[in-house]
C-alpha cells in the first residue's frame, strides 16, 4: 500500500485562492511539486515564458506564502531558489472562503479557471495528435459507491499520486510533468431520456 501523504494545509484567504486561480502561477506551483525546488530560469525553461516575469510570478506566489526562498539549494547569496511550502498542497474549501470579503467573487474566478483547465487536459487527452515521448490516456470508468466509499476511493488515489510524486521528484530531462485529473462525481442526469 503507498505511503499515506501528510494532510495538505488548510486556506480561508480568498487571496490565496485568487493566487491558486492564476493560470501561470498554477503551472509553476505544479513544476515545484513535480521537481522540487527550481530557480526562475527553471521555471521560464519549463513554461516557455520569459524569466523575468517567472520571477515576478514567484514572488507573487511568496507574497500570498505558496513558495518560500529554499537557501539550502542556492549556490551563493545572489541565487535564488524557490520551493513549495506545503508540498502536499492545500485544502481548500471553498463554502468557507466564500463567508470572507471578497470571498464569493475569488471562488468564481477559482471555479471558472479551473474547470477551463480541466476542459483543455480533457480536450487534448481526446486530441488524435501524436508526440514523440509523451503518453496520454483518459481513465475512465463507473463504480456504485456510498459517500464515504468515494472518499476512501479519493483518499486511496490521493495517495498514490503523492507516492509516485515522491518517487519520480526531481529535474531528469528525461521526464516531463504530466498533470492528473480525478473527479470522482455523480455522472448528470442521462441527456435525450425519455419522459414517460
Amino acid at each position: 500500500m503507498a505511503d499515506q501523504p501528510r494532510p495538505s494545509k488548510r486556506t480561508h484567504d480568498p487571496r490565496v485562492l485568487r493566487a491558486l486561480a492564476h493560470p501561470v502561477r498554477n503551472r509553476i506551483l505544479d513544476e515545484l511539486s513535480a521537481s522540487g525546488p527550481l530557480r526562475a530560469a527553471d521555471v521560464a525553461e519549463d513554461l516557455g515564458i520569459p524569466a523575468n516575469q517567472a520571477s515576478f510570478h514567484l514572488r507573487s506566489l511568496a507574497k500570498y506564502g505558496l513558495v518560500e526562498e529554499d537557501t539550502e539549494a542556492a549556490r551563493d547569496r545572489r541565487d535564488r531558489v524557490w520551493r513549495l511550502t506545503q508540498q502536499e498542497g492545500w485544502s481548500i474549501d471553498l463554502g468557507e472562503i466564500e463567508k470572507a470579503p471578497g470571498g464569493k467573487a475569488a471562488s468564481t474566478v477559482f471555479r471558472h479557471q479551473r474547470a477551463a483547465e480541466a476542459h483543455q487536459m480533457v480536450d487534448e487527452a481526446f486530441n488524435d495528435r501524436r508526440e514523440p515521448g509523451v503518453h496520454r490516456s483518459v481513465i475512465d470508468g463507473a463504480l456504485r459507491l456510498t459517500k464515504e466509499e468515494a472518499k476512501q476511493f479519493s483518499d486511496e488515489s490521493s495517495a498514490l499520486l503523492h507516492a509516485w510524486n515522491e518517487r519520480t521528484r526531481g529535474r531528469d530531462p528525461h521526464r516531463r510533468t504530466y498533470s492528473v485529473l480525478q473527479a470522482p462525481d455523480p455522472p448528470p442526469p442521462a441527456s435525450g431520456a425519455r419522459e414517460g
